[in-house]
Parts: C-alpha cells; sequence; structure tokens
C-alpha cells in the first residue's frame, strides 16, 4: 500500500480511537493528532483523590454495547475492568429520598406501577390517564418534554426524566430532542398508539437484542477510565503535537493543507486524510472552505458548560446505594451524586488500606450556568455543603477535594439534531479522504464516541 499520512485534529477519546484504528488497519503510514489544548483526552480525565487514580469526567461505560469492552481488550486491558457492587440509585424530591422505579426507559415509565413516592397521586393518576388519550402522532422530531408533559404530565419529566438528562447530557427535556437522546423510544412511537406502549415496546426489543445476558449493564477501569488516552496514543503510534491548533483547512491537490500551530507561528501541514474530531464551533471554522454546506449545521449544535467536584471524607457509614439524582425541583445547587466508594469495591479503600468515603458531584445546566461563575473555592465550599447534607454525613470535612472545569463539555442534541448531523456528514461525505466524528454527532458516551470513530475511519479507508 502506499504510504500516506492521516491527520487526525483533536485527541479526545474519538480522536485517539481513530489513530488506534488506523494503524491497526494500515501500520504503516504516517498518524498526526493535533490537540489544540495541553494535555490528550478531551473530557477523559483523571486525578489523584486520596491516593487512588479518581475519574473526573466518564466515571462508567456502557458494559452491554460492544465498543469500550472491545476496545479495552484490544489494548491489554480487560484485566482492569470492573464491576459495580452496588447499582441502586435514588432521587431526591422536596419531601425526601426515593429509589428510582425499576423498568424506565429513561426515566419514562412503562406503566403506572411502582411510581408512588417518586410521583404524587395526581402524578399516577396522570400517567395511568395516558391510555385514554388519542392515538400518538408525531411528526418528525420534538422535544422530549413537549411530548411527555402532554402525554404523562409534568411530573414525570421534572422528576424522573429531567434528572437522568440532566446527568447525561446537562440539558433540559424541554429543550432536547426526542429522535437523538431517545432514539429505541422514538423507533417505538411511531408504531405504538402510547407512550407507555412504546416504552414497553423500547424496554422489550432492548432485551431482545442483548438476549437478556446477565452481567453488569456499566463497567470502569481500575485505573480510571482517563487512562485510556495515553494507552490509546501508545499503541496508535500517532505522532502527538499538543498546543497545537488547526486554524484553516484547504483542498491540495488530492490531499489537505492545514495551517497550524500559534498564531505568531503558523506553518502549513499536509495531509492525504484527515478526520476532524473537534468541537461543533471549531470543526464549522475549520470546514468552511472545504465543506462549506456543513458550517450551517454544525452552528445549531450549542454546548453547555459544567463543573465536577471529586471528594473524599473520612470512611462513615452511609445509605444511598450508588447515589443520587438531584432534579431542579428540589432548589438545590448539585444535580447528582455519585458514591463511588459503594458504587466501585476498589474506590472504598485509600492508599493505606484504610477506608476512605470517595464521592463525586456535578454543576451545572444548559442555560442556567450562573453557579458556575463562582470562584473555585466558593464553588468547591457550596458543593461540599450540599453533599454533606444530602448524604447526611456525620464528619462533614473532606480530607481532600478536586473541582474540575468543563467549559464548553457538552454537546447539546437540541430538536431537528439528526437532521443536522445528516447535513454535517452528507457535505464533508461529499469530499474525499475527509471525516468528522465525536460526541457532537452520535452520543455523549464512551461507546458512542468509540463508534463514530470507527465509522468515520471505515469511510476515510
Amino acid at each position: 500500500m502506499t504510504r500516506r499520512r492521516l491527520v487526525v485534529v483533536g485527541a479526545g477519546i474519538s480522536g485517539l480511537t481513530a489513530a488506534f484504528e488506523w494503524h491497526r488497519a494500515r501500520p504503516d503510514d504516517e498518524v498526526v493528532v493535533l490537540e489544540a489544548g495541553s494535555r490528550i483526552g478531551g473530557k477523559l480525565d483523571r486525578v489523584r483523590l486520596a491516593g487512588q487514580w479518581y475519574d473526573t469526567g466518564p466515571e462508567a461505560m456502557l458494559a452491554r454495547v460492544p465498543e469500550a469492552l472491545d476496545l479495552v481488550e484490544a489494548l491489554g486491558l480487560a484485566d482492569q475492568l470492573v464491576a459495580p457492587a452496588a447499582t441502586q440509585a435514588s432521587i431526591v424530591l422536596p419531601d425526601g429520598r426515593h429509589p428510582l422505579p425499576a423498568g424506565t426507559v429513561q426515566g419514562v415509565p412503562t406503566s403506572a406501577d411502582g411510581l408512588a413516592g417518586v410521583l404524587t397521586p395526581a402524578g399516577i393518576a396522570r400517567v395511568r390517564a395516558e391510555a385514554d388519550l388519542p392515538p400518538l402522532q408525531l411528526d418528525g422530531d420534538v422535544s422530549v418534554g413537549a411530548l411527555l408533559r402532554e402525554r404523562l404530565g409534568d411530573e414525570v419529566v421534572d422528576r424522573l426524566v429531567e434528572p437522568l438528562l440532566g446527568g447525561v447530557y446537562a440539558g433540559r427535556p424541554d429543550d432536547l430532542s426526542l429522535a437523538a437522546t431517545m432514539p429505541a423510544l422514538a423507533a417505538q412511537l411511531r408504531r405504538t398508539p402510547s407512550v407507555l406502549a412504546g416504552a414497553l415496546a423500547a424496554r422489550d426489543a432492548g432485551a431482545r437484542s442483548r438476549g437478556d445476558v446477565d452481567g453488569p449493564v456499566f463497567v470502569t477501569v481500575a485505573e480510571g477510565i482517563g487512562s485510556l488516552p495515553a494507552a490509546l496514543l501508545a499503541a496508535s503510534g500517532a505522532q502527538l503535537r499538543l498546543s497545537t491548533p488547526a486554524h484553516a483547512l484547504r483542498r491540495a491537490g488530492s490531499g489537505f493543507e492545514l495551517s497550524i500551530g500559534p498564531v505568531a507561528a503558523r506553518e502549513t501541514l499536509t495531509a492525504d486524510v484527515v478526520l476532524v474530531t473537534a468541537p461543533a464551533a471549531k470543526a464549522a471554522r475549520l470546514l468552511v472552505e472545504v465543506a462549506p454546506g456543513a458550517v450551517e449545521p454544525l452552528g445549531g449544535i450549542p454546548y453547555a458548560s459544567m463543573a465536577v467536584v471529586a471528594m473524599a471524607f473520612p470512611a462513615q457509614p452511609i445509605a444511598a446505594g450508588s447515589g443520587l439524582l438531584v432534579p431542579p425541583v428540589t432548589g438545590r445547587l448539585v444535580k447528582g451524586v455519585t458514591i463511588s466508594s459503594s458504587k466501585w469495591p476498589h474506590l472504598s479503600r485509600g492508599a493505606d488500606g484504610a477506608g476512605v468515603l470517595r464521592v463525586r458531584s456535578s454543576v451545572g445546566r444548559y442555560g442556567d450556568e450562573s453557579q458556575l461563575q463562582r470562584s473555585d473555592a466558593d464553588l468547591t465550599a457550596a458543593v461540599v455543603a450540599d453533599v454533606a447534607e444530602l448524604l447526611d454525613l456525620e464528619r462533614r470535612e473532606p480530607v481532600q477535594t478536586e473541582l474540575v472545569r468543563w467549559g464548553g463539555g457538552l454537546p447539546q442534541y437540541l430538536v431537528g439534531h439528526p437532521q443536522r448531523v445528516v447535513a454535517v456528514q452528507s457535505a464533508v461525505g461529499a469530499v474525499p479522504g475527509l471525516a468528522v466524528a465525536g460526541a457532537a454527532y452520535g452520543g455523549v458516551g464512551v461507546p458512542a464516541c468509540i463508534r463514530d470513530a470507527r465509522r468515520a475511519v471505515a469511510a476515510l479507508r
């Protein structure tokens, strides 16, 4: 094969997976990864917390889809996979804490059964009454909130769906696309008369596709999911260039030229093939000349900012399962608490073997990032106080805290998002040797980013 140069713009999980997969298929090619920042990994990051590696980005990966597990195994890290010890989460409501109802589809119930406590009697009656509504007729994409408020009532959205989508997307159900954030449910709603029937069909279809496999729904990595970027880079054989932004991309014969580097010392880098994994706004600026049709739809993908506070407290008994979901109706600062020392067995001990309580909490939703304007010290102190109260801790002074801010961290899949993705990929796909991938398109989770990177590499090859 003729030796080629692939240039990957962006050293997040998508870009590094693409570099690794390209190297596996074409080991003699040159792979260059450009990263505007000073570190690799994108939103995959970790800190040392009470003597152990601790994720401040994604802390779990879906185990019932193959992409992430396959990649971990390909990197020789299968022995690092850890299953959760506790999986029962609870929802915090103004009247107290309630177990997350079983059998929902991303918070959407399949019946009115099992909702007592989480919903009021009036809210449960509203869910039960959906069967008497006129048959559902979807006309194109709609927001999750608009559909569910109309069919099941406000309480389902505000108490069940919002805390789940708020955790995954840092977004609001009234803004988010049903087709993009709940594709399995959206597919079933095209052929079922009600949301309850559609949710039940989506749940059953998921079970059939998995073959009702045993085993955990989620897994993590003992050294942190944040350890994967370095492993991918090492296995890819790629040349990494940190602090090297890409400013412009243009055609040059059958290949490309990229203008890269500091503004005062720009240089030109040639490439046979280019994969852009930068966030939507940066991708739009880079594609303006070679794929102008992608610019407008990329502009319709805004991002939410958030912050994660990792905390280590002295070991003490708590009764909160794997974590808490905290919807805005509570008036709380935090939107969730992960009790890592209960959820993951390897995080229940400190470096000296003594017990330690490790938790993390996140702040920030799309359109409501005002709390993020606080100083690091003030925001950390407020989160610690909120978490200590939510968990009813006796020993409330942490032994260590770490604050990580994710400015513009999570893309928002607003109504019409699938059509935007089609438009972007159509415009880019018309340019031989060019592709895009990343969290802006087909999913924000680690497996989804891996899947999208592999799709892009297959298209380029």
